[in-house]
């Protein structure tokens, strides 16, 4: 079963092995290391802080005995109401600290000393209470026998007490330290021994699966050796299913494939030697045409660049005609737009001369009305006699000014009926002149026009013919390589001559067993050589371009048409 079990399943098997082994040693050790923190948080917790309480509990006690002696002797009330206050602050923080010590765990003779102390304490507490209100109260001498008699006695019971606490934390607590360091100790010799076991097993492990993956691959190596070395009677034998079973067999399969291709090749090599005599004579040919269409190609791209620069030329004609026609049709629109505004001003012209007609028309009336006005004026002034001659002579002058102004008036009139008439005739001469600027303007445009078609049209054919000239010379270099290629081609043509001598030397150096000698000459008849189609008289210059031509009778035995890649071949 193991024999043909797979490389993969092999790795997984290994690898989930070595995974269990890792995970379990690290849950051991984070098991160890969590029995290890127990026991040093319990040291810490029930021993170290219990220790620095207990130290701060007696000193607090030393505090409070010297406060209270200093109040007892100091005969001053506001130094024993200091120190009362500052006992009565030393025994809350004594109880503070005895309460945390209380909260830790305890051995029995823990437990005892603990009560006895706490029985000491509340009546050291008393005698000081009791120095301390007689000193308040003044009885100062009370207070001293109290301090002599009583309160110095209880006070060395609980330092005493309080000492042999200390000195069991201390003892305690070293105890423990070793026991935990001892656990310690053998958990980490479990620890090395578990890893040690664990280490072997896996160089077991990798040492099995190298040895099932390197024993098959050496095998390969030594079949691939004797292929290379050109021996193909290698006996091979595959014993397994998995993968190195099957690269045996793909091996087995490659030999055997191997040794009936190298029997073809060697019987194939002079067949390979007459179809590149063929293929030579064949490129010759053909780079001789080759040559002729790059002549043909190099000619009519000389006649394109010429028709190329004459098509340039006209359309640079056409371009300086249409800008020529664009100025004369600017100048046409200037000269039309200053007719029309002559006609507007020969309008204005005959408006105003229509009102000074108008004018002199009620010039002469005012002429008229002052003559009449003038001679009743006269003949009033003969009426009235010698008092109305001064009067007379007035009227007289003034009818001889207003016949004059008549007079005048009448021949401006005729002056300006003239002018008016000859406006006229001048306005309709130039809404002639306006409408044949306007005629003349259209034709202009229109010539404009297609000035500009003849221009783009110019430029259009300009463009194409460029393109039919980049089209060409495009054709006349992919001649040029089609002729290098041909060149290639018979000299790779000669070089394959060669190499089939070299090929039946390299073929030589191989070694074949009887079968496989019979193998390869049974299948002579299917040798294939490839041939260039010499049947098409040109080829396409595109890239990617394949041709078809009609299969070329040769005198070799049993062709078959065969098309492949970018050339027309035969097979034989």
């Amino acid at each position: 079963m193991f024999k043909n079990m797979t490389i993969k399943s092999r790795l997984i098997v290994v690898i989930g092995f070595l995974s269990a082994l890792l995970v379990s040693i690290g849950g051991f050790g984070v098991y160890g290391m969590n029995q290890m923190d127990a026991a040093f948080k319990g040291v810490y917790d029930n021993r170290v802080l219990p220790l620095g309480d207990l130290g701060r509990v007696l000193d607090d006690m030393q505090r409070i005995r010297f406060n209270t002696m200093i109040s007892s002797n100091s005969e001053n009330p506001t130094v024993v109401a200091e120190r009362k206050a500052l006992n009565d602050k030393r025994f809350a923080e004594i109880e503070t600290l005895w309460s945390e010590y209380k909260a830790t765990e305890f051995i029995a003779e823990e437990t005892a000393l603990a009560n006895e102390f706490e029985q000491q304490w509340k009546s050291a507490s008393q005698s000081v209470e009791h120095s301390m209100n007689a000193a308040l109260n003044k009885e100062y001498k009370v207070a001293q026998q109290n301090l002599h008699d009583d309160l110095y006695t209880k006070f060395d019971a609980a330092h005493t007490t309080m000492f042999k606490l200390l000195d069991m934390q201390r003892v305690l607590g070293t105890d423990e330290y070793k026991g935990a360091n001892e656990a310690y100790q053998k958990h980490l010799s479990l620890s090395n021994t578990i890893i040690l076991v664990g280490l072997i097993l896996a160089i077991i492990a990798g040492f099995l699966l190298v040895r099932a993956i390197i024993r098959p691959l050496n095998e390969a190596v030594a079949i691939a050796n004797a292929v290379a070395a050109g021996d193909l009677t290698t006996r091979i034998e595959v014993n397994s299913t998995n993968e190195m079973g099957r690269l045996l067999q793909a091996l087995k399969t490659m030999n055997s494939n191997l040794l009936d291709l190298v029997g073809k090749v060697r019987n194939s090599t002079e067949s390979i030697a007459t179809a590149s005599s063929e293929i030579a004579s064949g490129n010759s040919d053909l780079s001789h045409r080759t040559e002729e269409q790059a002549s043909s190609l190099e000619e009519t791209a000389s006649s394109m660049e010429e028709l190329t620069s004459t098509v340039k030329q006209n359309a640079d004609n056409a371009r300086q005609a249409n800008q020529l026609a664009v100025g004369a049709s600017e100048v046409a629109m200037k000269g039309g737009a200053v007719v029309g505004q002559v006609v507007q001003t020969m309008s204005s012209i005959n408006d105003s001369s229509k009102k000074v007609v108008e004018i002199i028309s009620v010039i002469d009336g005012i002429a008229f009305q002052t003559n009449i006005l003038a001679l009743n004026a006269a003949v009033k002034a003969a009426r009235a006699g010698e008092q109305g001659r001064g009067f007379a002579v007035v009227a007289t002058e003034v009818r001889t000014l207003a016949q004059r102004s008549a007079a005048a008036a009448k021949e401006i009139k005729e002056l300006i009926n003239d002018s008016v008439t000859k406006v006229d005739e001048g306005t309709k001469l130039v809404d002639e002149a306006g409408s044949t600027m306007d005629e003349i303007v259209t034709a202009v445009k229109r010539v404009t026009d297609i000035m500009s078609e003849i221009s783009a049209a110019s430029q259009e054919q300009s463009s194409e013919i460029e393109q039919i000239n980049q089209a060409v010379t495009q054709m006349d270099e992919v001649t040029q390589q089609n002729t290098a290629l041909v060149e290639e081609a018979s000299a790779a043509a000669e070089s394959m001559k060669e190499q089939s001598k070299v090929l039946i030397q390299a073929v030589s150096v191989f070694k074949f067993t009887n079968h496989g000698e019979q193998v390869a000459a049974t299948k002579n008849s299917g040798v294939v050589t490839l041939l260039p189609n010499r049947g098409s008289a040109t080829r396409k210059a595109a890239v990617n371009t394949k041709t078809e031509t009609a299969p070329e009778k040769l005198a070799m035995p049993t062709r078959k048409v065969a098309s492949g890649g970018k050339e027309d071949w035969e097979e034989f």
